[in-house]
């Protein structure tokens, strides 16, 4: 339930508890005259500093300087926020937890019902394991993956059984409840003909939870080779993927001291990993590391490692890790990045070397983030030359300048001294210069921003987290759906106009160009459909009153058309909002950068309405191939050693289906009439 806890109950909650029975069921507490005392569980000592006051209902450790109430020791004990320590202190009591209702809270939605289904679906899923036609096949799939029923139970592994209405012939119990799976994205509508099925099916399903504990989405993994191998729940109301981690509650739970999180890519390694006995895994949901994963990451523990494969995309996928964590990294926090040997993944690894080994690679081969920062940044400079110096000076600015002031941006900037032989104060002095000259230039009006405006502003083409244009799946190591990403637009370094006009100057790549970027030096600059369909809107947002495929669109879990699709649905509710105030919608965070950067781009002619709905369209187009290509897939499988007239009822049915859509796309009407498709639709 949402709303703010009455300080009232927060004082009569704290008067009930009895803080040294709360610390002594966690910490064993022992009795040293009128208080108690134990080695601190918040720092690693010898000797107890750590001193429990039943008084005072307070504790203090003498080591490290953690104090707080009995609410404060639960949030970082268990690592739980203010709202979930006071439902667990509350629980103890037999008390339920008030909510006041303020005028803006009494306008935030209740989602209670959305996450009572996501548990009936997992709960299902879970029964088919043990219960589904398939669930021998299923269940042989996973030991032969090494997993045992142990851990699946810990991780809540289910089976989402064949079939296009199982789940919404169990859970869609009326209409209402309905529209629910659709809004979650546990079912998918067909906007032509309105009809509705499961968007998981034939899949082994894992849970997705918030840190407390609540199921808000499923990833979907196929048993054989279809495509995508990995499909994502899409973004609901109570499921954000560039927030998420999977497996952070279940580290949490397992830990109740964690010090430091490992981050990988699959929801396989982190699964494998806790079964060794590694119960610390994390993986991001098929995007790239964002800005609020690092704050999630650091808030729990104060140190990360990020786990990559040793390829160029791995070392991509790291590089864009490393931006996210930069302006996250404190003093007393720590990142570091290790990269497997080419073709393994931390599943594969675990179980060859043992978890023991697969540790001690982490000590020895992890790299420091300041070593992996400089190592990239000098790739292919000669720092034996004084342009050589003066180019990694140039390079390394961006990044030094988006961390915090502290220790640690000192010790880079005393590296970065001693590589280049400048005096560290002058570095500094220069680097705050550039971070004024570049404040200046990003509040600049934005008519008179000019491309190379642009540029300046923006040194590092990759944008933090995972509003990423240039990600591109094909080149990445994993097969996340949420990644999917549509076919680009390329631009080759040469000064032209792309298909649609953006304008890119020559030596984009160039290391003299400012905008250089180490890690991608050879990749092509590529501008997918869903940005320059964000470019038409933010130049004309009326457009968004005619499209009618809003729905569909947000079946593309591309980072980008996420946006376009959020951008779609502000404009339907507010259709005379202003550009400027459209962006102004998601200030300071990485979606409003984006849509920055999105609006200085050039289109290098006047927008035309019509290329905006090309690129709605062909938007549209690519997700109606992957479902028909999906459908294909288990047609084909049917009939692989059978004909039409063997099949069973149910199959039928989806034959039948799967041709009548079939024709439908190749225009075919029940009497044979071809339609007409040449025209391009707003619809």
């Amino acid at each position: 339930m949402a709303g703010r806890i009455p300080q009232t109950f927060i004082d009569d909650l704290l008067a009930r508890v009895d803080i040294v029975d709360v610390i002594d069921s966690r910490v064993k507490l022992k009795k040293t005259g009128r208080n108690y005392s134990a080695c601190c569980p918040f720092h690693k000592e010898k000797t107890p500093s750590f001193s429990v006051s039943p008084d005072k209902q307070f504790y203090y450790c003498f080591g490290c300087g953690a104090s707080g109430n009995a609410i404060g020791f639960v949030m970082d004990f268990d690592h739980l926020d203010f709202p979930a320590a006071v439902d667990n202190l509350a629980g103890t009591q037999g008390m339920e937890v008030p909510r006041e209702q303020s005028s803006h809270q009494s306008r935030r939605p209740d989602y209670s019902e959305l996450y009572e289904l996501m548990t009936r679906a997992s709960d299902y899923y879970q029964e088919q394991l043990k219960a589904a036609p398939d669930a021998p096949r299923v269940v042989n799939y996973l030991k032969q993956r090494g997993l045992d029923g142990q851990t699946c139970k810990q991780f809540g592994i289910g089976f989402a059984p064949r079939g296009w209405s199982n789940l919404q012939n169990l859970l869609a119990t009326s209409d209402e409840k309905e529209e629910q799976l659709v809004k979650t994205g546990m079912l998918v509508e067909n906007e032509e003909n309105q009809n509705r099925y499961d968007r998981f099916r034939d899949r082994v399903m894992f849970p997705i939870r918030d840190s407390r504990g609540r199921i808000i989405a499923f990833g979907g993994r196929v048993l054989g080779d279809a495509k995508p191998k990995y499909l994502n729940s899409p973004e609901s109301p109570i499921f954000h993927k560039g927030r998420e981690l999977y497996g952070l509650y279940e580290a949490k739970k397992s830990n109740r001291s964690l010090e430091r999180i490992l981050v990988v890519e699959g929801y396989m390694d982190v699964v494998a990993l806790a079964q060794l006995g590694i119960t610390n895994a994390v993986a991001t949901l098929g995007t790239a590391t964002t800005l609020e994963h690092m704050q999630r990451l650091f808030k729990t523990v104060p140190e990360v490692v990020f786990c990559f494969d040793g390829d160029d995309a791995g070392r991509r996928a790291a590089w864009r890790a490393l931006e996210s964590t930069l302006p996250n990294m404190q003093d007393g926090r720590q990142a570091r990045f290790l990269f497997l040997p080419q073709g393994e993944d931390p599943d594969s690894m675990v179980r060859q070397e043992g978890s023991e080994q697969f540790l001690q690679r982490i000590q020895d081969q992890a790299l420091s983030l300041d070593t992996f920062l400089f190592k990239e940044l000098e790739d292919g400079l000669d720092l034996h030359t004084m342009d050589g110096r003066a180019r990694l000076t140039k390079l390394a600015q961006p990044y030094l300048s988006k961390l915090p002031d502290g220790i640690f941006k000192q010790l880079l900037l005393q590296k970065l001294s001693e590589l280049t032989g400048l005096d560290s104060s002058r570095l500094e002095a220069h680097l705050n210069t550039e971070t004024e000259q570049k404040t200046a230039s990003a509040t600049a009006p934005a008519d008179k921003t000019t491309h190379d405006d642009y540029q300046d502003h923006h040194e590092h083409h990759y944008p933090s987290g995972h509003d990423v244009a240039n990600y591109h799946p094909e080149s990445h190591s994993s097969s996340y759906s949420n990644s999917y990403s549509e076919e680009p637009f390329n631009y080759s370094n040469s000064t032209q106009q792309g298909a649609y006009g953006y304008q890119k100057s020559k030596g984009f790549f160039d290391k003299r160009a400012k905008n250089f970027d180490p890690v991608l030096e050879k990749t092509q600059i590529k501008v997918g459909r869903s940005l320059y369909a964000i470019r038409h809107l933010l130049c004309n947002p009326q457009l968004a009153s005619d499209v009618k495929c809003i729905n569909t669109l947000a079946q593309d879990n591309d980072a980008d058309t996420a946006l376009l699709v959020e951008l779609l649905k502000t404009l339907k509710q507010q259709p005379n909002l202003a550009t400027s105030a459209l962006i102004a919608q998601w200030y300071g965070t990485d979606k409003g950068k984006r849509l920055q950067q999105v609006a200085t781009l050039e289109l290098g002619h006047e927008p035309d309405d019509r290329e905006f709905w090309e690129a709605i369209k062909r938007i549209s187009d690519k997700v109606a191939d992957l479902e028909h290509q999906q459908a294909s897939n288990k047609i084909s499988s049917t009939l692989a050693n059978r004909k039409p007239n063997q099949l069973d009822e149910q199959q039928r049915s989806e034959y039948e289906e799967f041709l009548k859509k079939h024709k439908a796309r190749l225009g075919i009407s029940t009497t044979g009439a071809t339609k007409d498709k040449t025209k391009v639709s707003k619809k």
